[in-house]
């Protein structure tokens, strides 16, 4: 066979371990069993807003979130805020300095990628919780 007929013919070679992979989606998206191949009825998916135990929604994902909620972390380990699941007050120097040099270690890495607010909201927060840290060892 020359490879001009070759190329006429065409052959394809279907791997069963990937293709039962991709079918799965396309059956999802039709609504049908992945086991059985039937068709079931499926609820239409809304987007679930994630919210607190109090049923309040939880803020924007966002890095500033982030670094709040890290910064939030330093203050109850340094003693300043109750413990959200004891609700008692309890230093845990350790910790506080290990998030506090995890902030330190964004910052370096963050360097240029981050909004001049962000890059400040940062500096002033690792300045305010050093500080506080150092305090704390009196």
């Amino acid at each position: 066979m020359t490879e001009k007929n070759a190329e006429e013919k065409g052959f394809q070679v279907k791997d069963r371990r990937f293709s039962a992979r991709q079918e799965e989606p396309e059956r999802a998206e039709k609504g049908e069993s992945a086991a059985t191949g039937e068709e079931q009825e499926t609820p239409p998916s809304t987007p679930e807003q994630p919210s607190r135990a109090d049923g309040s929604p939880l803020p924007e994902i966002s890095f500033s979130t982030f670094v709040l909620s890290l910064n939030s972390s330093v203050l109850v380990h340094l003693g300043f805020l109750s413990d959200p699941s004891t609700g008692q007050k309890q230093k845990n120097l350790p910790l506080a300095k290990q998030t506090i040099d995890l902030l330190g270690m964004l910052e370096e890495k963050t360097v240029g990628n981050l909004s001049s607010e962000e890059a400040q909201m940062l500096k002033n927060i690792l300045y305010d919780l050093r500080i506080s840290y150092i305090r704390v060892l009196g």
